[in-house]
C-alpha cells in the first residue's frame, strides 16, 4: 500500500517479530544465547508471501501452525502438522520456507543474539522481561535504520508498524510499556523512531505468517549460535539486512550486551 498526503508517498514495512524460546530467568539457564528475530515485509509483497507460504502447506497437506521446534525430529506433539515426518521431510519443509522468504529481495531479516550470562551480569537486565526488552531494542533501532536507509533510496518518507508474537496478556502489557519508554526516550542511547506508525501490536502466531516466518528468522540464528549449526543460517543469509559493502554485522545481526558479549 502506498498513501499520498499532502504530496508525499508513503509506503507501509510490516516487521514480525518472534523469539528464541522462551527468555530464560536468570538461573538456571541452560543456553548461552537468547535471540530475537525480525522480518520486514512491505505491504506490496505481503500477499505474495501469505499465498506462498499457504500454498507450500496445501501441497504438503500440512493443516496447522508451523514453529521451528516442530521441526526436531522427535517433536511429535499433537499440534505439530509434522507428526510422523521423517527428518528428511520436516528440512524439506523447513528449506522451502527458507526460499518463500528470500524469493522477495524486498524482504529483510534482522536478529539480535543476547549473550545471556553477560546481560545478567549487567545492573539493568534482572529478569527474563528485562532481558526480552534489551534484546529487542537493538532490533527495533535496525527496523529504524532500515526504514531511514530505504527513504533515502526511494525518495520518500518510508513507514513501518512492529507486529510482535503474543506471549499474554501480562508479558504483552509489560512489553508494550517498554516499547512506549523507549519510542519517547531522549537519551543518546535510543534511536528517534520518527518512521515508526502507532504503537506496537501483538498478534497469536497460529494466526500470523509473519510471526510464523519471524520464528523461523530466530531458530536459524539461534541454532547458528548456539549450536555452531549454520545449515539454515545460510539459507536465510540472502534475505538478511546488509550494508552497502555487504557487510552483516551491525546491520543486519546485531549482539547484546555489545561491550562484554561472549
Amino acid at each position: 500500500m502506498v498513501v499520498q498526503c499532502g504530496g508525499t508517498l508513503f509506503c507501509m514495512h510490516l516487521f514480525f517479530l518472534d523469539e528464541s524460546g522462551t527468555p530464560p530467568s536468570p538461573t538456571g539457564h541452560r543456553d548461552r544465547y537468547f535471540v530475537v528475530g525480525g522480518l520486514a515485509i512491505a505491504d506490496g509483497v505481503w500477499h505474495k508471501v501469505r499465498d506462498s507460504f499457504h500454498g507450500m502447506k496445501i501441497r504438503r497437506k500440512l493443516n496447522g501452525e508451523l514453529k521451528w521446534r516442530y521441526f526436531a525430529f522427535n517433536n511429535n506433539e499433537d499440534a505439530n502438522p509434522m507428526k510422523g515426518f521423517t527428518q528428511t521431510q520436516r528440512d524439506e519443509i523447513r528449506n522451502e520456507i527458507y526460499q518463500i522468504i528470500c524469493a522477495t529481495k524486498s524482504i529483510k531479516s534482522m536478529a539480535c543474539v543476547a549473550c545471556i550470562e553477560s546481560a545478567y551480569n549487567t545492573s539493568f537486565v534482572t529478569c527474563s522481561d528485562d532481558l526480552y526488552h534489551h534484546t529487542y531494542k537493538p532490533l527495533s533501532e535496525r527496523f529504524q535504520y532500515y526504514l531511514q536507509d530505504l527513504s533515502k533510496t526511494v525518495g520518500r518518507m518510508e513507514t513501518g508498524i512492529i507486529v510482535a508474537d503474543h506471549r499474554g496478556a501480562k508479558p504483552d502489557a509489560t512489553f508494550r510499556k517498554a516499547h512506549e519508554r523507549m519510542l519517547r526516550s531522549e537519551s543518546d542511547c535510543t534511536s528517534n523512531y520518527q518512521n515508526l506508525i502507532e504503537s506496537l501490536f501483538f498478534l497469536p502466531s497460529d494466526i500470523s505468517v509473519g510471526v510464523q516466518l519471524a520464528d523461523m528468522v530466530a531458530g536459524a540464528v539461534w541454532r547458528k549460535f548456539e549450536k555452531n549449526d549454520d545449515r539454515f543460517y545460510r539459507l536465510l543469509e540472502p534475505s538478511i539486512r546488509k550494508s552497502s559493502t555487504g557487510q552483516i554485522d551491525g546491520y543486519g545481526i546485531v549482539i547484546f550486551p555489545k561491550g562484554t558479549w561472549k
